[in-house]
C-alpha cells in the first residue's frame, strides 16, 4: 500500500490533544489540595490527667495514597488490540504532583487508521472529596450512561465530532474508586473513509481499558 502523508486534520489534532492530556488534571488540583496542617494553639501547662485525658487528632482514613504506574494500568495485549500499531510502552505525561495525579497515552497510525488511548488516575483526600469531583465530571458531559460493576460508580458517554468532513468518535470513562478517580478517554478515525468507528467499537474499548486500570488500582491498594 502507498504510504500516505499525515492528513492536516490529524496533524491539527494532536497537537491540542497531548496540551489538554498533560494539563487536564492539573487543573482539577485546586479543590482537592492536601487540607492543612490543624490549628496551631498556645502551649499550655497541663496535668498528667489533663494530657491523658486530651483529644487525640484524627486523620481522614482513605483506601489510596497515591496513583499507580499509569502505563502499567492496562495489558500489552489490550493496547495492541485497541491502539494497533503503537508502542505497547506509552507515554507517560508530566504531572505537577505525579504521587496523586498520573496520566499515560498510546496513539498510533496504522495505515488509515487512527486510535488514541489516555489513562488517568488522580487520588484525593477523602472518599467525599473524589465523590463531589466524580459528579462534577459527570454535569459536563451529556448522554451516555452508567457502567455497573465498576468501582463504586462509573459513567460511560461517547460523542461523535467531525472537522474538515473528518469523523472523530470519542469515549469516555469515568470511574470512583474510593478516594480515586479513573478516567479513560479513546478516540478513533479512519482517514480513507473518513468515517469514525462505530459507537459500539469505543464504547467497549473505553470500559475494556477501564476495568484493567480499575483493577490495577486496587491491586496496588496501599
Amino acid at each position: 500500500m502507498r504510504s500516505l502523508p499525515l492528513p492536516l486534520a490529524l496533524t491539527a489534532r494532536l497537537s491540542p490533544v497531548v496540551v489538554l492530556a498533560a494539563a487536564g488534571w492539573a487543573l482539577s488540583s485546586g479543590p482537592f489540595a492536601a487540607p492543612q496542617a490543624a490549628e496551631h494553639k498556645p502551649a499550655e501547662e497541663k496535668t498528667e490527667t489533663q494530657s491523658a485525658s486530651a483529644p487525640s487528632t484524627s486523620t481522614v482514613s482513605k483506601a489510596y495514597s497515591a496513583a499507580p504506574a499509569p502505563c502499567e494500568s492496562v495489558a500489552k495485549k489490550t493496547i495492541q488490540s485497541l491502539v494497533p500499531g503503537a508502542k505497547t510502552a506509552g507515554k507517560e505525561i508530566p504531572s505537577t504532583d505525579s504521587e496523586l495525579r498520573r496520566t499515560c497515552s498510546w496513539n498510533a497510525l496504522k495505515g488509515y487508521d487512527y486510535r488514541w488511548l489516555d489513562v488517568s488516575y488522580e487520588v484525593m483526600e477523602s472518599d467525599d472529596a473524589a465523590q463531589k469531583s466524580y459528579e462534577a465530571h459527570l454535569d459536563k458531559k451529556s448522554g451516555g450512561g452508567a457502567v455497573p460493576g465498576l468501582g463504586d460508580s462509573a459513567y460511560s458517554v461517547v460523542n461523535l465530532t467531525t472537522e474538515d468532513k473528518q469523523e472523530t468518535r470519542e469515549g469516555v470513562v469515568i470511574a470512583r474508586a474510593s478516594n480515586a478517580l479513573v478516567m479513560i478517554t479513546y478516540n478513533g478515525s479512519d482517514f480513507e473513509s473518513k468515517k469514525a468507528p462505530s459507537t459500539d467499537t469505543i464504547n467497549k474499548g473505553a470500559i475494556k481499558a477501564a476495568k484493567e486500570a480499575v483493577a490495577a488500582l486496587e491491586s496496588d491498594k496501599g
